[in-house]
C-alpha cells in the first residue's frame, strides 16, 4: 500500500484541483441552497487527503534514491516535451509542507472569512494555487517549471483581488501581476537560451551537463542572468520586490500562503538551476550581491514601518535575500533548511497577526497595544514564530543560519557579517512589532478585540507545535550537526545579535520611551519609510519611459497612420465625387475613358525602357 502511495505521488497536484473544481459552482452561485460554505470545507477534504497521501510517501523515501517518471507530452519538429517528474525525499517533503500549510490555512479562513459571501471563489483558487505549487515541486523540468510559475502568477493576480471593488485591492493585484511577469518574461528568455547550449530542460540532465559543460563566457552569462530573473521576482527581491507589498491587500489566509511557500517558489527553481548557474563567476556573483542587498535594505525597511503587513512582507524579502546568498554560494542544503524554517515560522507570524487584523479597527501598530492580556494565545505564537526566524537556540532558524554562516566562515567572512546583520536587525523589528503590538497599555483602537474564535486559534496552535518541534523533527531525519563540531564562533555572534536585537527593541518599545520612536532627521526616516523611494524612483523612469513611448505611439497612429488612411479615402471620396459626372451614357465617352487608362497604365509599365533613351536625348 504505502509503495503504491509512493509511485502514485503524482496524484497530490490532482487532488487539490479536483478540490477547487468541486469548490467552483458555489462562486457564480449555480449550487444556491446550501450558500457558500460547503466550497471551503470539499476543498479542506480533498487538501487533508493530499497532505496524509504525500505524508504517508515520505516515509517510504527516506533514505531511498530518488526516481523519476517520464509523461510524455508533445513530439513534433524534433521537439519532444515530456513531463518528467521527480520523486525524492526533498520533493516529497516539501509537498507535505504545502498541503500541510495549505491545510491549516484553509481551516484559518473558514473562521477568517466567516461573513464573506465569496467563499467558493476563494477555495477554488486556492485549491488552483495549491495544485500548482505541488506540480513546481515534482516537476523536474525547467521548461514545466516556467509554465507552473506563470500559472501561480496568475493564481496570484486572482487571490490578491478577490476583493475586486476596493481601489488598493485592485491596484496592488496590478502591480503584483505586472512586476513578476517583467521576472517571468527574462525567465522565458532564459529557458529558450538554454536549449541550444545544453539540448535539454530536464534538471538531473543539466545537472549532468553543467560539470562537463564548455560554452561561451558571455553567452552563459546572460543566459544566467535571465534565469535569476524569474527567481528574483516571485521571491520579492530588489529591485522586483515592490509586488510582495502591495499583494497584502489581499485576505490574510492567503497571506499565509504566499509569504510561506508561494515566495519559496522561485527559489526552488533557484536552487535547481544552481549548477547552471555557477557555469558562470558572474551569475553567481550576481545572485550573491542581489541577496545581500536584498536581505540588509529589506531589514531596515521593516523597521521603518508602521503597518503590520507591511512590517511582515519586507523581513520575507530580507529573509528570500539570505535564501539567495545561499544559492550563489553553493549551500544548497543550507538554502533548503532555511526555506523550510522560514515558510513555518512566517506562516506563524501572519496568522497570530492575521487575528488582530480581522477584528480590530486599524492596522496601524502605532495605535495598537495592550493585546497580551487581552490575545495570549496569539502573543505566544507571536513569541515562537519570532524566535523561530532568528537565530535562537534550539529552533530551526537557528539551524539553517548556524548551516550557512559556518560554511561560508572561511571562505567569504564579509557574508557571514551580512547574515549576522541581518539576524540583529531582523530580531530588533520583531521585538519592535510586539511591543507596538501586545506591550504597553492598550490604547482606543485595542481597548475591545479579544482573542479571536478556535478556526482561527487551532491551526495556529498546531502551527505553533510544529515550529518548537522542527529541530526534533530534523534531529530525527540525521539532518541537524551534532552540538561538539558546530563553529563557536559563529555560534556565538549568532546567539548575541540575536539577543542585541531582541534586548534593544524590548528596552525601547516595551519600555517608557516617548512613542513613536523617530529616526533624527526627517530625510533619513522617509528614506527607510519609503522603500528607498523605490517607487518613486519606478514612476520617474520606468513609469514616465512607457508614458512617453504610449504617447508617441498614439501621436503616430492619429497622425500617421490614421493620417494615410483618412488621405486615402479622401481621394476615393473626391474620385467617386469626379467620376459620378462623367456617367453620362454615351458610349464614346466610356471608351475614350477605357483608352486613356489603358495610354496611361502603359506607359507606367514602358517607362524602364523608353524613359531612359529620353532622358539621354533631353541632356
Amino acid at each position: 500500500m504505502v509503495q503504491f502511495l509512493l509511485e502514485t505521488v503524482w496524484l497530490v497536484p490532482c487532488y487539490a484541483l479536483l478540490g477547487g473544481l468541486l469548490a467552483v459552482p458555489w462562486s457564480p452561485g449555480i449550487i444556491r441552497r446550501t450558500g457558500p460554505r460547503p466550497a471551503g470545507y470539499v476543498n479542506l477534504v480533498m487538501t487533508f487527503i493530499a497532505f496524509i497521501h504525500s505524508a504517508i510517501a515520505l516515509s517510504n523515501t527516506w533514505n531511498h534514491p530518488s526516481t523519476e517518471l517520464f509523461i510524455p507530452w508533445l513530439s513534433t519538429a524534433g521537439l519532444n516535451l515530456t513531463i518528467a517528474i521527480d520523486i525524492s525525499s526533498v520533493s516529497v517533503g516539501a509537498l507535505v509542507v504545502i498541503t500541510g500549510l495549505n491545510l491549516l490555512a484553509q481551516t484559518y479562513a473558514i473562521g477568517y472569512m466567516e461573513m464573506d459571501w465569496g467563499w467558493g471563489r476563494f477555495f477554488s483558487l486556492l485549491g488552483f494555487f495549491e495544485a500548482g505549487l505541488c506540480a513546481l515541486v515534482l516537476c523536474n523540468s525547467l521548461f514545466f517549471s516556467y509554465v507552473i510559475l506563470e500559472i501561480l502568477t496568475l493564481g496570484t493576480y486572482l487571490l490578491v483581488g478577490l476583493w475586486f471593488s476596493q481601489p488598493l485591492v485592485v491596484t496592488g493585484a496590478r502591480d503584483a501581476f505586472l512586476t513578476k511577469r517583467v521576472g517571468d518574461l527574462l525567465l522565458l528568455m532564459g529557458v529558450l537560451g538554454l536549449w541550444p547550449l545544453a539540448g535539454t530542460w530536464n534538471y538531473t540532465e543539466l545537472a549532468e551537463w553543467a560539470t562537463t559543460a564548455n560554452v561561451n563566457p558571455t553567452l552563459i552569462t546572460l543566459v544566467g542572468l535571465a534565469l535569476i530573473a524569474g527567481p528574483m521576482g516571485k521571491c520579492a527581491q530588489f529591485p522586483l520586490h515592490l509586488w510582495l507589498d502591495e499583494a497584502m491587500e489581499g485576505p490574510v489566509p492567503s497571506t499565509v500562503l504566499r509569504n510561506s511557500v508561494v515566495v519559496a517558489s522561485g527559489a526552488w527553481v533557484l536552487i535547481k538551476l544552481q549548477p547552471v548557474l555557477t557555469l558562470s563567476p558572474i551569475v553567481s556573483s550576481a545572485i550573491v550581491a542581489i541577496g545581500a542587498v536584498t536581505a540588509v535594505g529589506a531589514s531596515l525597511i521593516a523597521i521603518a514601518q508602521i503597518d503590520i503587513k507591511r512590517c511582515q512582507s519586507y523581513s520575507v524579502s530580507a529573509y528570500m535575500g539570505l535564501v539567495f546568498i545561499a544559492v550563489g554560494t553553493q549551500q544548497d542544503e543550507a538554502a533548503l533548511l532555511l526555506v523550510l524554517t522560514h515558510a513555518l515560522s512566517s506562516a506563524l507570524l501572519v496568522m497570530s497577526t492575521g487575528g488582530i487584523v480581522w477584528n480590530s479597527i486599524t492596522q496601524d501598530i502605532n495605535q495598537l497595544g495592550g493585546l497580551w492580556s487581552r490575545r495570549p494565545i496569539s502573543g505566544i505564537a507571536f513569541i515562537v514564530g519570532s524566535l523561530g526566524l532568528i537565530g535562537f537556540p534550539p529552533l530551526g532558524g537557528f539551524w539553517a543560519l548556524i548551516k550557512l554562516g559556518d560554511a561560508l566562515w572561511f571562505s567569504q567572512p564579509a557574508l557571514v557579517a551580512v547574515i549576522i546583520a541581518v539576524n540583529a536587525l531582523t530580531a530588533f523589528s520583531l521585538a519592535r512589532e510586539f511591543g507596538l503590538i501586545f506591550g504597553r497599555q492598550a490604547k482606543q483602537m485595542s481597548e475591545r478585540s479579544p482573542e479571536v474564535h478556535w478556526p482561527m486559534v487551532l491551526p495556529m496552535v498546531i502551527l505553533l507545535g510544529f515550529v518548537l518541534h522542527l529541530p526534533l523533527v530534523l534531529q530525527s531525519l540525521s539532518l541537524l550537526p551534532s552540538w561538539a563540531i558546530l563553529n563557536k564562533d559563529v555560534t556565538l555572534l549568532l546567539i548575541w545579535s540575536s539577543i542585541f536585537g531582541v534586548s534593544i527593541g524590548g528596552v525601547v518599545y516595551l519600555g517608557n520611551w516617548q512613542k513613536p520612536i523617530r529616526l533624527p532627521g526627517k530625510a533619513l526616516r522617509n528614506f527607510f519609510a519609503y522603500d528607498f523611494y523605490t517607487a518613486q524612483i519606478y514612476r520617474l523612469t520606468i513609469v514616465a519611459s512607457v508614458g512617453q513611448i504610449a504617447k508617441f505611439a498614439d501621436m503616430l497612429d492619429r497622425l500617421v497612420i490614421d493620417g494615410i488612411v483618412n488621405l486615402v479615402g479622401l481621394f476615393s471620396l473626391l474620385g467617386g465625387q469626379g467620376l459620378k459626372y462623367s456617367t453620362s451614357g454615351q458610349t464614346q465617352f466610356y471608351a475614350f475613358t477605357v483608352l486613356l487608362g489603358v495610354s496611361v497604365l502603359g506607359m507606367w509599365v514602358a517607362w524602364p525602357f523608353w524613359g531612359v533613351q529620353f532622358l539621354d536625348l533631353m541632356f
